[in-house]
C-alpha cells in the first residue's frame, strides 16, 4: 500500500512495515541485493521500490520479469534504474530461496 496516497486512518488497527522494519541491520535479501547491484542513484524512489518488491516476494517468491514489471509499474524512478531494480528483485528472490 503506498503511504503517499493512503490516509493514515486506513492503517488503524493494522500492522505497518516500513523499509526500516524489513531488518534492523540491512540483512533483508532485498536490502542486500540493492546494495550488491548498486541500484540507487538519487535514492528518491528506493523505499517505495523496495517495499513494493517486498510485497511482491511475499506473495510470489519466484517472480518472472513480467511479474516484477507489473508490480513495480506504479513506482517511477526518475534516474531510470529499472533494469537494476528488476535484477535486484530477482537476486533477492534467489537469496531468499537459498536461505530456506
Amino acid at each position: 500500500m503506498r503511504s503517499c496516497v493512503t490516509p493514515v486512518r486506513r492503517a488503524a488497527g493494522r500492522q505497518v512495515t516500513t523499509i526500516e522494519g524489513l531488518s534492523p541491520d540491512g540483512s533483508h535479501p532485498l536490502q542486500r541485493a540493492w546494495c550488491d547491484l548498486a541500484v540507487p542513484q538519487c535514492g528518491f524512489c528506493q523505499a517505495g521500490q523496495i517495499m513494493t518488491a517486498a510485497a511482491l516476494l511475499a506473495s510470489n517468491p519466484k517472480p518472472e520479469d513480467a511479474d516484477i514489471e507489473r508490480c513495480l509499474a506504479g513506482n517511477i524512478c526518475r534516474c531510470g534504474t529499472y533494469t537494476r531494480i528488476r535484477e535486484a528483485v530477482k537476486k533477492a528472490a534467489q537469496i531468499s530461496e537459498e536461505s530456506r
